[in-house]
């Protein structure tokens, strides 16, 4: 693998980690401001990323941590994170940063509709996470993706 390739490795975990992070906490931030219970929500979200990979059955555990569901959900959280974020790495080369970060809103908002009104034909319990707070998250993902492949030092851009 070339320097340029290694580089650009190394921005998309970056990026894709760091974007995944904000998100989430942009979306603690939005349910504490909206008197919404952050616990349950956050435990909520949690057993219905794990249903993905574990038995659907962890949608209807009760609202207490476990160790098991948060792994997975963590798991696949940031590998998705990471995914999505590599998509995003040809667009920021050819953007400047204005259009990039709009590019990024515009990617988190296509990716809040396909994985919650798309995927949901799969995966209908995603139905309840969808609203203006989960969008809002998806937002400061893409937004944070392409801010973080600017970052001096990220050294997303090199050729």
């Amino acid at each position: 693998m070339g320097a340029g390739k290694s580089a650009d490795g190394r921005a998309v975990l970056v990026a894709g980690v760091v974007a995944g992070v904000a998100a989430t906490l942009a979306q603690i931030l939005l349910w504490l401001a909206a008197g919404e219970n952050v616990w349950a929500l956050l435990l909520r979200d949690a057993a219905l990323t794990a249903a993905l990979v574990l038995d659907q059955a962890v949608r209807t555990t009760p609202a207490t941590f476990d160790a098991g569901i948060m792994l997975a959900a963590t798991g696949i959280h940031f590998a998705l994170s990471v995914i999505y974020a590599a998509v995003l790495l040809p667009v920021a080369k050819q953007l400047a940063l204005i259009p990039s970060l709009l590019a990024g809103a515009g990617f988190g908002a296509l990716l809040y509709f396909v994985n919650l009104h798309g995927f949901t034909v799969m995966f209908p319990w995603f139905v309840e996470a969808r609203g203006w707070i989960s969008l809002t998250a998806h937002l400061v993902f893409g937004i944070t993706v392409m801010l973080i492949y600017r970052w001096p030092g990220t050294q997303a851009f090199s050729q």
